[in-house]
C-alpha cells in the first residue's frame, strides 16, 4: 500500500491541477487523478532540462516565421562587431 500524505494548496493551484488533468484526460481517453497529473508535472520538467528539448514544440505559422525572419535580419543590420 501507498503511503499517502496531505497537502495544502490554494484554490487557484487546485484549479490549475484539475485543469491539467482534465486535459491528460482527454489525450489518454481515461479518467486521470489529480496524483498522476502531478507526477506527469514532475516527469515534464525532469525531462526538460535544456533548452533543445523544446525543438519542434513551437506551432508556427508562415505569418509568424515570416515576421521573426524580417526582424532578424533587421537587427544584424544594426549589430556592430566590437572587433577591429
Amino acid at each position: 500500500m501507498t503511503e499517502t500524505k496531505t497537502i495544502k494548496i490554494s484554490k487557484e493551484m487546485y484549479a490549475k491541477l484539475s485543469e491539467i488533468a482534465g486535459e491528460l484526460q482527454m489525450r489518454l481517453k481515461r479518467p486521470v487523478s489529480l496524483d498522476e497529473a502531478m507526477k506527469y508535472l514532475i516527469n515534464l520538467k525532469e525531462k526538460t532540462t535544456k533548452i533543445t528539448d523544446l525543438a519542434g514544440s513551437w506551432d508556427i505559422s508562415d505569418t509568424e516565421l515570416a515576421e521573426i525572419k524580417t526582424s532578424l535580419k533587421e537587427a544584424w543590420k544594426r549589430w556592430k562587431s566590437t572587433e577591429s
